[in-house]
């Protein structure tokens, strides 16, 4: 054997890649041993593949899927930066919406909540007539509607705004635009209700006027990965009234999640109807 080749078992070693994983790089052409016994078929690696193989078990450890890591180790090879650049952020986004609902689970794990007792019953009303700032987006549910009220908090809150006295009138809320749940693309719309002469500079934000509308209202207290009871029970109860939904769910936040625990969150959900 040539010094500089290194049998299949002794490369698994050194990278920590299992064989069966280097055959696989192998039979997709991602690493691919520098020698073959041409009567045995045995795989050898050379020294200078050894990098190679820390580096693929390094993306994959961070999640990267084998086409990503594919795509990265191509665009590493023409210098292509902006490409590498592009792959990374979009794996870190994809970590954090994991991160995130990982500690959705440990909370809810935490509190040993059952969703009884958590919700209002169902009540029909009557909507006021509300002037709002208002931005839409499509993305997922949780990091849109944070961007969202961030947004809308920074035109709200700068200077120019304040010293218009430009004040907000009542709860934030969410509308839901689409007719199904989405994992990501979803549409939706942050509104919130305001008075004063507002200035706005960014052309996705307008002000309109929410007309009264007649809904559905119920009022669900708990975290918010629990509000899916609250949206069975208000569904249920519109369908056993035979009542015919007129537009999008919204959700108002009563209370703020910074200021009280997550069992003490208050939501109402909203469904217009006729």
């Amino acid at each position: 054997m040539i010094v500089d080749q290194i049998p299949i078992g002794r490369f698994s070693v050194i990278t920590r890649l299992s064989q069966k994983a280097l055959r696989y790089y192998d039979q997709k052409e991602i690493l691919v041993p520098g020698a073959k016994d041409t009567i045995t078929g045995y795989r050898y690696y050379t020294g200078n593949q050894i990098q190679q193989g820390v580096k693929i078990r390094h993306l994959s450890d961070l999640g990267f899927a084998l086409e990503e890591i594919q795509q990265y180790l191509e665009a590493e090879k023409e210098g292509e930066k902006e490409t590498m650049e592009k792959l990374i952020n979009s794996r870190l986004r994809q970590a954090e919406r994991q991160l995130l609902e990982l500690q959705r689970t440990v909370s809810l794990l935490k509190n040993r909540q059952t969703v009884k007792n958590t919700m209002l019953e169902p009540v029909i009303k009557e909507t006021k007539n509300l002037r709002v700032l208002s931005k839409r987006e499509t993305g997922t549910y949780g990091e849109t509607i944070g961007k969202l009220i961030g947004d809308l908090m920074n035109i709200i809150m700068s200077p120019e705004n304040q010293r218009n006295f430009v004040k907000i009138t009542g709860p934030f809320m969410t509308v839901y635009h689409d007719q199904e749940y989405k994992e990501e693309g979803a549409d939706i719309e942050v509104a919130i209700p305001i008075t004063g002469r507002v200035v706005v500079d960014d052309p996705s934000v307008e002000v309109k006027n929410l007309k009264p509308r007649k809904v559905v209202s119920l009022i669900h207290k708990g975290p918010y990965d629990n509000i899916a009871a609250g949206y069975e029970a208000i569904l249920s109860y519109v369908q056993e009234n035979d009542y015919e939904i007129t537009g999008p769910m919204i959700d108002l936040y009563l209370n703020d999640p910074n200021s009280v625990e997550p069992e003490e969150l208050m939501t109402e959900i909203q469904i217009p109807i006729k």
